[in-house]
């Protein structure tokens, strides 16, 4: 019997984003910085306890923005894991900074807080924790660090929208916050999209400068100014209206998105405990005290040959599990810009037997039942 494909992720459609989209059109403004812009803002602020908020057009965007705000330089050096996606570091590397990669924590596959400080040098000038699968890195210390140093923290909160550690909303904790609403994000605006957070309220009135090319032409719209012009450097960092009112109504019903993401995972857990039982799996550990988002679930596998059977089982069974991160040291651009500090006991080794299974708000249960039974035949081999 040949059953239907399950595909790896679908992005996330609740129902009102075409009337949004048509609101939108109907404005007349499709630039940005309109009606949905700001409630997409205002939502996040108020929903997320952040100082500012401001939607870029992807995270990669609100990266470098952070780049920009924060002065880096070229020879500056800035901390961050190597399992992660490229935009976290090539935002940096394109002002011209040495990015130092450090381990991470086999638990987690977050950064390695105890391996922070050691990769410190003068030269320093911020580091990057990433919050994997929406998962907190242990923040408290990584201030601490950074507070002690000198040293500004970015976090890279891509995944991690309604994620929370100790309370604190994931983006909020340090200087600035990045996320993400691409298509494969809990939340979507409609293909691409981000939001850079600003927590150091000094950064604020220079971020919107940046967005608007380097002017200052939002106090203009505000009546702050009788006219804009040039007075800084900066880019096109600001979303579209379209994508703004796409986000909106998925921000709308925010919670509903959670809870079924979270049920999903929930369900990939408890399945698979027995296979924990026997050693076969390990599966994602989540700090009680910290509340993730369900953002993706993972299983690993003894090493990366059990790894490539498993997906390619997976897929004659017409279900499309994926890796993730070739880890950026590795790499032949991580090697020309970046070196790694300490040993790499970790970010290999477990990269290479990592494999993400469907989860999607749209995934229904007869689905995700097929994925469940499709992984335990595996191992029952």
């Amino acid at each position: 019997m040949k059953f239907n494909f399950i595909p790896f992720n679908q992005p996330p459609i609740v129902g009102t984003e075409l009337s949004y989209i048509q609101q939108a059109m109907a404005s007349g403004k499709l630039s940005g910085n309109g009606k949905f812009t700001h409630l997409c803002e205002q939502w996040l602020e108020q929903n997320l306890m952040h100082s500012k908020v401001l939607l870029t057009p992807s995270c990669t965007a609100a990266l470098e923005m952070a780049a920009i705000l924060l002065n880096i330089q070229p020879d500056d050096e800035v901390i961050m894991p190597s399992y992660t996606f490229v935009s976290t570091a090539n935002a940096f590397v394109l002002r011209g900074a040495k990015i130092v990669f450090v381990d991470i924590r086999p638990d987690t596959m977050n950064i390695d807080e105890n391996q922070i400080e050691q990769a410190i040098t003068p030269k320093t000038k911020a580091i990057v924790p990433v919050h994997y699968a929406g998962v907190a890195c242990e923040m408290d210390k990584i201030m601490a660090i950074a507070e002690k140093h000198g040293l500004y923290v970015v976090e890279d909160a891509a995944q991690a929208v309604n994620g929370f550690y100790q309370g604190k909303a994931l983006g909020s904790i340090g200087h600035i916050g990045c996320y993400s609403f691409h298509e494969t994000k809990n939340y979507s605006a409609g293909g691409e999209g981000g939001a850079i957070v600003l927590n150091d309220p000094k950064l604020i009135d220079r971020s919107e400068v940046l967005r608007e090319k380097g002017t200052d032409r939002s106090k203009f719209f505000r009546g702050e100014v009788d006219k804009y012009c040039w007075q800084d450097i900066g880019s096109s960092f600001l979303m579209s209206e379209i994508q703004a009112a796409y986000l909106y109504a998925q921000l709308e019903v925010a919670d509903k998105i959670n809870q079924k993401r979270l049920t999903l995972w929930q369900n990939y857990f408890q399945a698979f405990l027995p296979l924990v039982q026997t050693g076969k799996v390990e599966l994602p550990k989540v700090n009680a005290n910290y509340q993730h988002n369900g953002h993706l679930f993972y299983l690993k596998l003894k090493d990366v040959s059990e790894r490539t059977t498993f997906i390619e089982f997976m897929k004659a069974q017409n279900i499309l599990t994926v890796f993730h991160y070739i880890p950026l040291h590795s790499s032949p651009a991580g090697q020309k810009f970046s070196r790694f500090s300490g040993e790499d006991h970790f970010t290999t080794k477990e990269s290479e037997r990592l494999v993400r299974l469907p989860l999607f708000y749209n995934l229904n249960e007869k689905d995700q039942d097929r994925v469940i039974q499709a992984v335990i035949a595996f191992f029952n081999q």
